[in-house]
């Protein structure tokens, strides 16, 4: 690993990329931006995923177009949605955000015509959140790219985006994310079996930690291996919040709403998540 990574530079979110913020993407897999988001932005954001959650805890459903839903409980013993996808469909104040001309404008990074991004394909806007309290269902996730439901369907892998949108400061202290960088330029052989999807959360000596800020935004490759670690301190010193919208090339995959009385077909890589290590 180049030694440097691990004070990796962070970028200003200007109306166009410079060629130092794309050549560093496309070298990487991954570029960072501070202070995307205002801290008057990061609160109004927050109060939209905690009306989206309890709209969804009060309706009961446990999945959302066919993708489960990972429900927990805080320090508080309150239960709280871990991973809410189709978030934006859930909350305006999020949906505004997806439509907002600094999210839009990332879709510039893959220089790919057909590039959008997209709320109502995959799994949609996904929030998670991570504590490391007693009850929580979610404080960890284990090493994998994001591209490899493509190989499950016996589709083309087209590359993507997923801009991560944090709304903790991120570090060591809550697990932060940790990436392999110039992973995204592996072939299919890599991305199946450079590491063990999901179970393995060892940490690879090459990896580099992602230390953000509330507001921040980081940008990575959906092709790039990545991990979320498991925080060594305990209740509200270990939230994690960060949410992720994806940006989508290539053929369109819209995922129909399901039939009345009915919860969706839940995509095979998503049983994936039965031998995942969320919570060890």
């Amino acid at each position: 690993m180049d030694k440097s990574l691990k004070n990796y530079p962070k970028f200003k979110l200007g109306p166009t990329f410079t060629k130092e913020q794309t050549d560093f993407f496309n070298k990487y897999g991954f570029v960072h931006f501070s202070n995307v988001l205002s801290p008057e932005e990061v609160k109004e954001l927050i109060g939209g995923y905690e009306s989206a959650q309890e709209k969804l805890i009060k309706s009961k459903e446990k999945v959302v177009k066919g993708i489960p839903v990972i429900f927990g409980h805080d320090e508080n013993g309150k239960r709280i949605v871990q991973r809410f996808p189709y978030t934006s469909h859930y909350s305006d104040r999020i949906k505004q955000l997806v439509a907002d001309p600094r999210i839009q404008g990332f879709k510039r990074l893959l220089d790919i015509k057909s590039s959008r991004v997209s709320e109502n394909e995959r799994d949609g806007v996904v929030f998670n959140h991570y504590v490391n309290s007693k009850h929580s269902r979610f404080k960890q996730m284990g090493w994998h790219t994001d591209s490899i439901r493509e190989v499950f369907y016996a589709k083309k892998v087209f590359p993507m985006l997923n801009i991560g949108v944090y709304f903790d400061d991120s570090s060591a202290v809550n697990g932060g994310l940790r990436i392999l960088p110039s992973t995204h330029t592996q072939g299919i052989f890599g991305m199946l079996f450079t590491k063990m999807y999901y179970r393995n959360t060892k940490e690879d000596k090459n990896e580099i930690l992602v230390v953000a800020k509330a507001g921040d935004v980081v940008v990575h490759h959906g092709h790039i291996w990545h991990r979320v670690g498991h925080s060594e301190h305990t209740d509200s010193v270990s939230r994690r919040r960060v949410m992720y919208i994806p940006v989508l090339c290539g053929p369109r995959q819209t995922r129909k709403p399901p039939k009345k009385g009915k919860t969706g077909k839940t995509p095979i890589y998503h049983h994936l998540h039965a031998f995942a290590k969320f919570a060890e």
